[in-house]
């Protein structure tokens, strides 16, 4: 009898694990082969936590993916609206104009494709010149500096140009990727590098190691002026993030959030956004900056629909999507 109860209770787990099995199979059935994750140019926080983000989720989930170079987050959201890429990273500013047709690079055309994952981190806008320049605040950029803002069409190529205007700096604009930036202003091609990225800056931490830089921080008066005159918040750049640094910088930031096509499958997003907000521990492994990558901070996006994967894992979760950002 003991012998019959062992094998019909080893025939009911081996028909249990067959069928859980079949579900898992059947669950992935209507899943992409792989996946690309847009990020932005090398020596920026964007393609360093998008690309490891992407092999995290390509290790974990056991499918082929990973992370692109792209143009930064107005073309990622063109993109992923498009289906060309099916994840990326984007600015709450730059998600706005494309979900209202004012993108940069499609003007007139709603990218009401593209839906909310998770917050990333706030991106702060920073300065950085050489010692030697003597540009120690943005009052002292000289009339005519060259002033490097990153990939054309990137949240800080959008932004910062503008704040600087705001702020009564005359310049002369340049774009490329960051590295290539900072490889610019050591070699004294460029005055200054205007950064729009999540902290520690690759690009910043590199140059800091080869030569002597300022992070050049705005006055109370001009923090003001700036959040008055556009969409970001208040921020300081804590003096732990840099060597350069002796206190916390003071500076204004924006929200980034990962965004998905909003006709990938449920089950997929549901996964990537499970094991996005439930291991952040690993989230940190891929960069610091993640440390901010948690479900309490959906309050950030007022912006753009969630995808209805990630809506799933948020109310399982406890926490309460509003109704307008469901699709």
């Amino acid at each position: 009898m003991r012998l019959l109860s062992t094998k019909l209770l080893a025939g009911t787990v081996a028909g249990t694990l067959l069928v859980a099995a079949s579900a898992s199979a059947q669950d992935r059935s209507d899943w992409p082969d792989n996946f690309t994750v847009g990020t932005a140019s090398q020596g920026g926080t964007y393609f360093v936590y998008g690309s490891g983000w992407a092999n995290l989720i390509a290790d974990e989930l056991g499918i082929s993916g990973g992370g692109e170079v792209t143009g930064g987050p107005n073309q990622n959201l063109a993109l992923v609206h498009t289906g060309e890429l099916a994840l990326g990273l984007t600015t709450m500013g730059p998600a706005a104009e494309a979900l209202a047709g004012e993108s940069p690079l499609a003007p007139g055309v709603p990218m009401d494709n593209v839906c909310a994952l998770f917050p990333m981190y706030e991106t702060p806008f920073s300065i950085t010149a050489l010692s030697d320049s003597g540009i120690e605040s943005i009052a002292d950029i000289p009339d005519g500096a060259s002033i490097g803002f990153g990939p054309a069409a990137s949240t800080s190529d959008t932004y910062f140009p503008a704040i600087l205007e705001e702020l009564g700096v005359d310049f002369e604009r340049r774009n490329g990727g960051w590295n290539d930036l900072g490889g610019q202003l050591q070699d004294g091609l460029i005055d200054v590098i205007a950064f729009a990225a999540g902290i520690p800056i690759p690009a910043v931490s590199q140059l800091e190691v080869q030569t002597d830089i300022n992070i050049v921080e705005f006055t109370e008066e001009e923090q003001a002026q700036v959040l008055e005159a556009f969409p970001v918040s208040p921020f300081m750049i804590p003096a732990s993030t840099y060597q350069t640094l002796e206190e916390d910088a003071r500076a204004v930031s924006m929200w980034n959030f990962t965004i998905a096509g909003c006709d990938l499958p449920e089950d997929f997003v549901y996964e990537i956004t499970k094991l996005s907000m439930e291991n952040n521990d690993k989230m940190m492994d891929v960069h610091r900056s993640a440390a901010t990558s948690i479900p309490e901070n959906i309050q950030y996006n007022t912006v753009l629909p969630f995808h209805p994967g990630a809506v799933r894992w948020y109310e399982e979760n406890g926490h309460e999507i509003p109704d307008d950002l469901k699709l």
